[in-house]
């Protein structure tokens, strides 16, 4: 059955047209009224609904009934990484989305070859929110992570309140495999090339605790998910 995200407050009972987005999906998948279909706002669970008038350009339906179903895993993991480049970040966010990231903070760092700043900073955040929608509209996600907006890797370590785990290759890093995790993560990982040394060295003067995920070196784009996987299993 179609998902679709609606960012307004859902109940059982409501009549409302459908976001724009979903609606032009509706029209492409050629549903009639009378036609079911699946609702969540975000808020947990999901709603069914049935499609009651078609438009030109909108879609109007009634809501039934809340299914307070979750798919989110036990642990909340908040990812923050240097953007890698070109596609590689959309392909990023949508992944993570799927595999459960509770947020997603894209970093400028030194290394990074993507750099973004005010407007085109804002309607790429915009563009990564609608990939993270939809991959949690196929993957059944009831809860879409929020992609924040585009920081300097310096200013965002400054303003984290507590530490997490730093994706590093220096000796002395803690295997990921092997971290006892409680209650929400933050991972830190870097764009190509990795985080600078001195990004490094100013995240663990600042708690953070570096860690590894094994001998190979994952692209930029891959890394965090792996790590992503493993804290979201972790006892």
């Amino acid at each position: 059955m179609p998902r679709f995200h609606c960012p307004t407050p859902l109940a059982a009972g409501l009549v409302i047209d459908l976001p724009a987005g979903a609606a032009r999906h509706v029209q492409v998948l050629r549903m009639q009224p009378g036609m079911a279909l699946t609702l969540f706002d975000g808020r947990g669970g999901e709603y069914q609904a049935v499609v009651e008038q078609m438009g030109r350009s909108d879609v109007r339906v009634q809501v039934g009934a809340h299914d307070p179903v979750e798919r989110e895993p036990v642990r909340a993991v908040h990812l923050a990484v240097g953007m890698p480049a070109n596609e590689r970040m959309d392909w990023l966010v949508e992944k993570a989305a799927e595999l459960g990231a509770a947020s997603i903070q894209p970093l400028q760092a030194q290394h990074s070859v993507l750099r973004l700043q005010g407007e085109r900073a804002q309607k790429k955040q915009a563009h990564w929110q609608g990939v993270a929608v939809a991959a949690c509209e196929q993957s059944g996600r009831n809860r879409v992570p929020t992609v924040h907006p585009v920081r300097a890797f310096n200013e965002w370590l400054a303003s984290q309140p507590a530490p997490g785990w730093m994706l590093s290759l220096r000796d002395g890093a803690v295997p990921l495999a092997q971290v006892k995790a409680s209650g929400e993560v933050t991972l830190l990982s870097g764009p190509e090339g990795g985080l600078a040394p001195a990004e490094e060295d100013a995240a663990i003067a600042a708690g953070w605790r570096p860690a590894r995920l094994g001998p190979a070196v994952l692209r930029a784009e891959t890394a965090p998910l792996a790590a992503l996987v493993l804290l979201t299993l972790a006892p």
